[in-house]
């Protein structure tokens, strides 16, 4: 990328970091870049297209991503980029933005010197370096596709369906469910599941299951935590997620014990109990294994 120096890389990252800290939560890769591309007036070279396709300016940005993330700057969980503390840190410490830039890869040296069998690595960008990335950003953009493909298809699941998608991972996890909830008025119970087939074990696993994009909030928490007695154990599934406070509100619990999943959540449990789950289960949410050569880590 001889046409970008340092400054301009560290230019596009600080007000990359700077979108992304005005969402703590993170950003989806996709609608970060999109933020940044009217903020720092592209040139005619960022701009253009690539000749296999696709806009120069994404490119650069995800490759000079990869310095901030090894540098322990930025995570990146399927296609969400969230800046860490030492990110945070690293903005407030750096004003200049090829200093900025400089620390990080200056960071990501260190972290590939601490790498068996690695190598000295000179001023200029090496090409054992450059391909690393590119086989980072390849499986980035993989991963970030085969989620938004997953996350949209749960999102558009009929709610009742997407009730019976968790009662079979229930299932597939070992937990005898007795009962699922009907379309109807369920009172705040959606599920209820034991760990053994007759239900004379506690705790009884009551369950609660919104599909409603919106997150939880403790309101919203806290009416289902009265439902559970003392021997109950309980599981509230939203694909909307849960607010900080409802997060907060779960962690801080002394009487009621109650485990939180978002989409993201229940997809990995989903897939890591996939082999358990009967046929009919698997068709619910049907996922096939592709083999990538995996990132540097």
């Amino acid at each position: 990328m001889a046409e970008i120096t340092r400054r301009r890389l560290g230019e596009l990252l600080r007000d990359l970091f700077e979108i992304l800290l005005r969402t703590p939560d993170g950003m989806q890769a996709r609608d970060a870049l999109a933020a940044l591309a009217p903020e720092v007036k592209l040139t005619a070279y960022e701009a253009g297209d690539y000749e296999s396709g696709g806009r120069r300016f994404e490119k650069i940005v995800r490759f000079a991503t990869v310095d901030t993330v090894k540098a322990g700057w930025l995570e990146k969980t399927k296609g969400r980029w969230s800046v860490t503390d030492q990110g945070k840190q690293a903005v407030g410490k750096y004003a200049d933005p090829e200093a900025f830039y400089r620390e990080a890869v200056k960071l990501y040296r260190q972290w590939k010197a601490s790498r068996p069998e690695s190598e000295p690595e000179s001023d200029e960008e090496p090409t054992d370096r450059t391909s690393a990335k590119a086989t980072s950003i390849t499986y980035e953009e993989a991963e970030e596709q085969a989620w938004a493909e997953i996350e949209a298809y749960l999102r558009e699941m009929n709610p009742y369906d997407f009730q019976e998608l968790v009662a079979s991972l229930l299932r597939g996890m070992g937990y005898h469910v007795s009962w699922v909830a009907p379309p109807g008025k369920d009172g705040g119970t959606d599920i209820l599941a034991w760990s053994d087939p007759l239900g004379t074990r506690p705790p009884r696993i009551k369950v609660q299951v919104k599909r409603q994009d919106q997150p939880i909030n403790v309101d919203g928490l806290r009416s289902f935590m009265a439902l559970l007695g003392d021997e109950d154990v309980g599981l509230f599934v939203s694909a909307g997620g849960f607010t900080k406070d409802a997060h907060e509100e779960a962690r801080t619990q002394e009487k009621r014990r109650v485990t939180l999943v978002d989409l993201e959540r229940l997809v990995d449990m989903w897939i890591e109990h996939y082999g358990k789950l009967e046929e009919p289960a698997r068709r619910r949410l049907p996922l096939q294994p592709i083999w990538f050569l995996a990132p540097e880590s």
